[in-house]
């Protein structure tokens, strides 16, 4: 990608250059390279540079970078070889990175080529010696220390020359017999990632040259016409040019299209899989650093480009190296997020040091795996989007998973018999006995050992990684490509009839087709991935915070830049659903995502960015598709418009828009390649290459406009005058007819809109409630399975959508991107200028909001004259009274502002009491306003109905937005919905019905928020309990969170404080530092309101706080429920000014003698308590209660144990204290550890361990090591909450049907406990065994706020 600050060059390419080994160099190795000297000197790497570029500058085109172009060409540095290896041309692209983030984009052929300098073979030959030196005296040395061997060669036996076959003997040159091959390259740079074009100028350029037929056409014709006569197709055009005798076509997409992209995706999706390819693009999107590795580079480029590819509309931001040279690997310690790829050979992969494992992907290209971190959250819709991939390459006939080891560069293996067939044998064959080199075998040699093959077997031999497999084919001769003796007796063949003339026309329209299908597979996979990403972003725009353009110029934004957020991640991410959460929070943090953002802002200023403007098109069609709504559909939706994208490209490659001169001969004096040494690729003539063309071009446009010229009288066959003509009438059937725009047109247009808004809002609600039921509406019949399990936050987004649609239709004028906040805060603004007192912010309104509070002032005004005048000496007319009715209505408003008032009363008259909280759309707008991570309009209208509908007033609510007709009149046109009378109220009568399930969507949704909570605390009403000279504390935790210790002020028992959202309530610890004179205090209950939503939770206590009295515990660990909202404040407060029926936390008390249940009774408790518990565990996650209210609640588990553990337990007692259930425990923990003492005493005595009390003993041991946890983690906690934590603790570790048998044969029991009790009758216990169980299956999860202390 170019720099801004260039023109975009209008040439297909810009540079062609030569790098290789300098015939005047000396041979100097490259250090930069870090490889050690202990390697044979036919595999170190060696310094190279750029022979010749051309031409010197290019006018529209970056300065040609030396170093980067000889480092990318040749990543490994000059690399030498002999015959005896396998010496094949390898093509793969690069990219050329400035600091401005300006991009070139290279594309390099290497190939091999005699060294016929007797230096360099001599400085080779040298190198070798020394190395066999070292490599000896190292050897000596350590056989010196060892045992001596029979083995005294002087040099190691790898380098033997008696065995040439060895893989080792490849690294040894022998100067006498041996040919000495370098690497070379030939390469192309340019501003277009033309792939396949470069790729098939180099290749056939390299063949030209080793044919080194007798031509006029010359290496510079062809290199002059690509550089200068090839223009880059404008965005829609194809261009044809001669690419060494053959036609190619490349073709640009425009700007409404995906960009260009020429690199294999069947190859890459060969290489890597399907999963893997999602894999890595989590990894992508999520900025975790990526190293690709590959022996191959032209693999590492098709990885690299493919997968920045498929996060379209997206840019990686990061450092992105698709080929690291060796001298660069330092950079793999950078602490940034990167993509880069390493060139490494499949047998030195354990080799490579890769730095900060845990947030790396490592993806091994050859092998087709890839590593991710472990923390790497699922792509959204993973499974289904898999599946539509895969029927995609089941179209196209490609495998879905990763091939075994597949190669990308040899997949045309019915070549390689071509491959090493040669004129003579050489004198290192194998099957030679001479071991002299003949001259014409040396010859052969210097041509890569491929001269003497036709020229398909050459294109075959190389790299087609980014052109079309054509396995399966049999290879053809190109009568084109043929010597002039080969093409002489093919002309006699086809006379005779031999030699069919149509077939290579038929080949060319396979390539061709070959060419078109490639494209169309590699377009049908980008739609598919830009395709999700549309679906995942369809409403990003609103939640995009927009600067106020006319107040803020772009320089001001870009400096303030990094201090200003710029998206409403809050409001976002409610809309989601919550299994799409961890990846998208994650994100929408990343650079990729807020550089999208950051286009989106930057083009209120004319900043158009190219992603960005095909991306939101195509969320402009998704939208009008579903009738401009914001698409919220929870199931997953395949991609549609892969057919329409192939018609486009298909109609572009059946017609060229300009077909480019052939290459010419050019000036008898230029040189050509038959002049130069064959074998060796020459450097070209610089001054030819840098002459411009005599005629220039034509301008861009003038280019455009003839051939658009040359298109419509081609297609048509009109003349200017026709076309003209023709135009007219199009326009004039563009034009809207006066008919349509009738009244009665525009009033049934409307009137459809308005019953499709209805049957849509019926539609909603139900699946709302269809959901909420779950199965068991379906069940009833009142639904279908389909619906059942859709999430839950992705209906109540729906249904915000659906509210929008309907406050935006008919709006008088648009005032913000919520339609319905918008119309919250003229609500609002009415409101507050209801009162005269308060000034009108004249900015704010519009003329026909003035004229609206203006007459809502009036009518206000004159309605208060007229009562003061009918009621003058009533007490309750007066203007002292009018102003307390104004100051009742702040208050409401505002409860808080009277907090000290209340308090006061309440000290005075020593009742507890709990005020209700207001209903009014304005107070929850002003609690919606305080949430400070909300930053759009968009996410305020959604905070507020998800508020509503969990406080069960939405449709309250909009009623009375709604009773403002004046209101309405001056805002919406009359034909809009929230005019139609009747569909108005079926609309709020279908809302309603919402209230008849309870929705958790504002607390559930906004986890970061900060929320107010009143506590009150109800002591009890007798005198000695009432109060506490200790300093008194509450601690709440909920299914989000919980709070440290919160300190009471002493002398009250209300207090209200702010705290991060905790979720729902489940647990409220309260105690006391037992301190002063009289610091035991008797709680009766407490109530928790959460003061935005209103939910409140009962705690009941019953019990003691102090020592000794009660259990002597100074801590109480409560359970709450939550209210019914159908509970009013006063019933709620009545009831708690009782003992609780049930104390916290056994249920009932210690004291039992009043309830006289029966075993029987017990027994159907128990078995209660544990069948809703499995129920929990079988039960959707969506649909599950409160496990701890399960377990420690009213008949829960520790409920119905504790009535299990107190029949017939001896708890009075005549003298002393009485005994708590605690006391048993631990006296059983005493009774277990002389056993398990005594029982280690004898196996280390005998040695001998009984096997059959293994269980019972291990199940003691345990036993012993929770009650001892307990004891010394809990001191302040009461015997009764301590049996409570024993319960729960032993039920998440399996414990509780395992030590009851232990408990039954204990004689403590017998001592604690009656005949007739439940612990002492065997069969009792081993039907409690058999309940118990049933809970082995099941892992228990408990709240941190029920075990702090002891995890």
């Amino acid at each position: 990608m170019a720099s801004p600050s260039q023109r975009e060059s209008q040439r297909l390419f810009d540079y062609f250059a030569i790098i290789g080994l300098s015939p005047d160099a000396s041979l100097e190795p490259d250090h930069l390279q870090g490889e050690v000297v202990v390697l044979p000197p036919l595999e170190r790497s060696y310094k190279g540079r750029v022979l010749g570029y051309y031409p010197d500058h290019a006018p529209t085109a970056m300065p040609f970078d030396h170093h980067a172009v000889q480092m990318l060409c040749l990543p490994r540095g000059l690399q030498f070889r002999t015959q005896k290896h396998v010496l094949e041309p390898r093509f793969h692209p690069f990219l050329v990175t400035k600091e401005d983030g300006s991009r070139a984009y290279g594309f390099a052929y290497v190939f091999f080529e005699e060294v016929n300098s007797k230096q360099i073979c001599t400085a080779m030959h040298t190198l070798q010696s020394v190395y066999l030196t070292e490599m000896s005296s190292s050897h000596a040395k350590a056989s010196s220390g060892a045992t001596p061997s029979r083995d005294t060669r002087s040099l190691p036996r790898q380098f033997r020359l008696s065995a040439p076959k060895s893989p080792a003997a490849l690294h040894f040159y022998d100067i006498t017999k041996d040919q000495l091959f370098v690497t070379k390259c030939i390469a192309l740079v340019g501003q277009h990632p033309y792939v396949l074009s470069a790729k098939k100028f180099l290749k056939g350029l390299y063949r030209f040259f080793i044919q080194c037929e007798s031509s006029g056409v010359s290496l510079e014709s062809h290199v002059y016409n690509l550089l200068y006569e090839v223009p880059a197709p404008p965005p829609g055009r194809c261009v044809a040019f001669s690419c060494i005798g053959r036609m190619h076509i490349c073709c640009r997409p425009t700007s409404h299209e995906l960009p260009l992209f020429e690199y294999s995706m069947r190859d890459f999706f060969l290489g890597l899989g399907v999963e893997s390819v999602v894999q890595l693009l989590t990894c992508v999107l999520l900025e975790n650093q990526v190293i690709l590795v590959s022996s191959d580079y032209d693999k590492l480029m098709l990885v690299a480009e493919s997968i920045s590819a498929l996060i379209f509309p997206f840019v990686w931001q990061h450092v992105y190296v698709p080929i690291l040279p060796s001298s660069l690997h330092h950079f793999l310690d950078a602490p940034v997020p990167f993509i880069m790829g390493l060139q490494c050979a499949q047998d030195s992969r354990d080799t490579i040091q890769i730095p900060n494992e845990a947030n790396l992907c490592l993806v091994d290209v050859d092998e087709g795996t890839v590593e991710v971190p472990e923390d790497l959250p699922q792509f959204p819709h993973r499974t289904d989007f898999i599946q539509e991939l895969t029927q995609l390459l089941l179209k196209w006939e490609i495998p879905s998973g990763k091939l075994d080891r597949i190669d990308f560069r040899n997949l045309n293996e019915h070549h390689s018999q071509y491959k090493y067939r040669r004129r003579r044998k050489f004198s290192w064959s194998h099957d030679s006995d001479s071991g002299v080199s003949s001259t014409e075998g040396s010859m052969c040699g210097s041509h890569s050992s491929i001269t003497s093959l036709p020229c398909t077997t050459v294109a075959s031999s190389t790299s087609p990684s980014h052109g079309i497999s054509n396995s399966g084919r049999t290879p053809y001769f190109d009568s084109l490509n043929l010597s002039p003796q080969l093409r002489e007796i093919t002309a006699i063949a086809k006379k005779a009839g031999v030699y069919e003339f149509d077939e290579p026309d038929r080949i060319r329209k396979e390539k061709d087709s070959g060419f078109l299908e490639e494209l169309k597979f590699s377009n049908a996979v980008r739609e598919v991935f830009l395709n999700r990403f549309v679906h995942m972003f369809c409403a990003y725009d609103h939640f995009v915070i927009q600067p106020s353009c006319q107040e803020t110029d772009m320089e001001q934004w870009l400096s303030c830049r990094e201090s200003m957020q710029n998206f409403d991640k809050a409001t976002f991410l409610s809309d989601q659903p919550e299994a799409h959460l961890p990846f998208l929070s994650r994100f929408i943090e990343s650079q990729m995502f807020t550089t999208l953002v950051d286009n989106k802002i930057l083009s209120n200023w004319g900043k158009h960015d190219t992603n960005l403007r095909i991306f939101d098109l195509r969320i402009r069609l998704l939208r009008e598709r579903y009738d401009d709504s914001l698409v919220r559909t929870p199931s997953y939706e395949p991609c549609t418009t892969i057919r329409e994208t192939e018609q486009i490209l298909e109609k572009r490659l059946s017609h060229i828009d300009y077909r480019a001169p052939a290459p010419m001969p050019m000036d008898p004096q230029a040189e050509s390649c038959t002049q130069f040494n064959p074998g060796h690729f020459p450097l070209l003539d610089r001054i030819a290459l840098n002459k411009e063309p005599h005629n220039k071009k034509r301008s861009s446009h003038a280019w455009r406009r003839r051939e658009r010229q040359e298109r419509h009288l081609e297609h048509t066959g009109l003349t200017s005058d026709q076309r003209d003509r023709v135009m007219l009438d199009v326009k004039a059937k563009l034009q809207p007819k006066l008919a349509d725009m009738s009244p009665a047109h525009m009033a049934q247009t409307n009137w459809k809109f308005v019953e499709q808004l209805l049957r849509e809002c019926k539609t909603r609600t139900k699946r709302m409630l269809v959901e909420k039921m779950g199965s068991e509406a379906v069940e009833l019949g009142h639904g279908e399975g389909s619906l059942v399990g859709v999430e839950e936050n992705t209906l109540i987004a729906s249904l915000c959508d659906l509210l929008e649609r309907v406050w935006a239709h008919g709006l008088q004028s648009k005032q913000g991107k919520s339609a319905l906040w918008s119309h919250l805060l003229n609500y609002q603004e009415l409101e507050e200028c209801s009162d005269s007192s308060k000034p009108v912010n004249p900015n704010f309104l519009s003329p026909a909001m003035a004229w609206c509070i203006l007459r809502k002032r009036i009518d206000y005004l004159s309605t208060m004259a007229l009562e003061t005048e009918s009621a003058p000496a009533s007490p309750t007319k007066s203007p002292s009274n009018t102003n307390s009715l104004r100051k009742k209505s702040l208050q409401e408003r505002w409860p808080s502002d009277r907090s000290i008032e209340k308090r006061s009363k309440q000290s005075e008259s020593g009742v507890p009491s709990l005020r209700p909280l207001p209903i009014s759309v304005t107070f929850d707008m002003r609690n919606v306003l305080a949430m400070t991570e909300i930053k759009t309009h968009i996410g305020y209208a959604r905070a507020w109905v998800r508020l509503s509908l969990e406080k069960k007033v939405l449709s309250k609510h909009l009623t009375s937005l709604l009773s403002d007709s004046e209101l309405l009149r001056n805002l919406y046109k009359r034909y809009a919905f929230l005019r139609c009378d009747d569909e108005k109220e079926q609309f709020l009568s279908y809302l309603l019905s919402l209230n008849a399930v309870d929705y958790f969507c504002y607390t559930n949704t906004y986890t970061s928020t900060i929320v107010p909570y009143r506590v009150v605390i109800f002591p009890s009403r007798k005198s000695s309990g009432a109060s506490t000279s200790a300093n008194a504390w509450v601690s709440l935790g909920g299914t989000i969170g919980q709070t440290n210790n919160i300190s009471v002020p002493r002398g009250q028992v209300e207090l209200v404080f702010q705290h991060k959202n905790l979720g729902l309530l489940t647990t409220l610890r309260i105690g006391h530092d037992n301190t002063g004179l009289s610091p035991k205090w008797m709680v009766e209950h407490v109530l928790v309101r959460n003061e935005v939503t209103g939910h409140t939770w009962k705690f009941p206590c019953g019990r003691w706080l102090g020592r000794g009295i009660d259990d002597g515990s100074l801590e109480r660990i409560l359970v709450g429920e939550l209210v019914p909202c159908h509970i009013t404040s006063d019933d709620l407060v009545e009831s708690c000014r009782t003992p609780p029926r049930c104390r916290s936390p056994n249920v009932p008390g210690p004291r039992r003698s009043d309830l006289r249940l029966t075993i029987p009774d017990i027994q159907q408790h128990l078995g209660d308590s544990v069948n809703s518990l499995v129920k929990y565990f079988y039960k959707p996650e969506k649909e599950r209660g409160s496990l701890t209210l399960l377990l420690c609640g009213d008949f829960g588990l520790v409920c119905c144990l504790e009535q299990v553990f107190s029949y017939g337990f001896k708890s009075t007692r005549f003298f002393g204290k009485n005994l708590y259930l605690w006391d048993y425990f631990e006296r059983i923990h005493q009774n277990f550890e002389v056993v398990l003492r005594e029982e280690m005493e004898r196996e280390q005595l005998t040695g001998i361990g009984k096997d059959s009390q293994h269980y019972t003993l291990t199940s003691m041991a345990e036993f012993v090591s929770l009650v001892s946890r307990i004891n010394a983690s809990s001191s302040q906690l009461g015997k009764d909450d301590k049996f409570q934590l024993f319960v729960c603790l032993a039920a998440r570790a399996h414990l509780l049907h395992r030590i009851m048998l232990p408990l039954h044969r204990s004689p403590v029991t017998s001592h604690m406990y009656e005949e007739h009790a439940y612990l002492r009758d065997p069969q009792l216990v081993k039907d409690l065994i058999n309940v118990l169980s049933a809970l082995n299956e099941f892992d228990i999860v408990l709240e941190s706020s029920l075990t702090r202390g002891i995890d």
